[in-house]
């Protein structure tokens, strides 16, 4: 991005976490949230309101809008993802947090400015190591390391290379930012390897 958009200055926040799941966030005041990250950029590189073109928000979408029915209660430590379905420790909890974070989506995707400035947020499923490793595994912190790594290497000074994979048919959603988020909630979409980060550069 910073070499597609040249021209302008880039920043990046690194929320860690999800900022659609925290539990102090809701579709009530996520914008209020998200403006609270706005607030601490400006504070922090002395930018003014007028320093800012646009943000763009990247989520993981998690499988989020995939039916109850599709979430499997079984033995597991840990959350497990696959494309026709989930593996849960308790399937009432993931259901929840997917009810809640698909409210949050919902509310941020007809969102076009949060504090006066242009907003847009892009997804990738199920995450983002799916849509650039074409593997649905759950990644250790050192491999997702070691993965980035090798991906930047691969696409280092190489920004027209990178938009042709992000553009390719088989993870870009076709249509307009509507249509995008319209395909992503449908069955199970939120767990197959989709991305519309392609329009970010169209």
């Amino acid at each position: 991005m910073k070499e597609y958009f040249s021209s302008n200055e880039v920043r990046f926040i690194v929320v860690h976490g999800d900022i659609t799941l925290k539990g102090y966030v809701s579709n009530v005041n996520i914008l209020n949230k998200i403006n609270e990250q706005i607030e601490g950029v400006k504070s922090r590189y002395r930018y003014s309101q007028d320093d800012f073109i646009k943000i763009i928000h990247i989520v993981d979408m998690d499988g989020v809008y995939i039916s109850d029915t599709d979430i499997v209660e079984t033995d597991v430590e840990e959350i497990q993802y696959y494309e026709d379905h989930i593996d849960a420790k308790c399937a009432n909890t993931i259901a929840e947090r997917n009810k809640r974070k698909g409210d949050i989506l919902y509310k941020l995707r007809k969102t076009g400015k949060i504090n006066g400035i242009s907003y847009r947020i892009y997804f990738n499923s199920c995450n983002l190591e799916h849509v650039l490793y074409g593997e649905l595994k759950d990644y250790s912190d050192e491999e997702k390391q070691i993965l980035s790594d090798d991906f930047a290497d691969r696409y280092d000074g190489k920004v027209g290379e990178f938009v042709e994979f992000i553009f390719s048919e088989n993870i870009a959603v076709q249509g307009t930012y509507q249509k995008t988020w319209d395909y992503i909630e449908k069955d199970l979409n939120s767990l197959n390897r989709h991305t519309n980060m392609h329009l970010i550069f169209g």
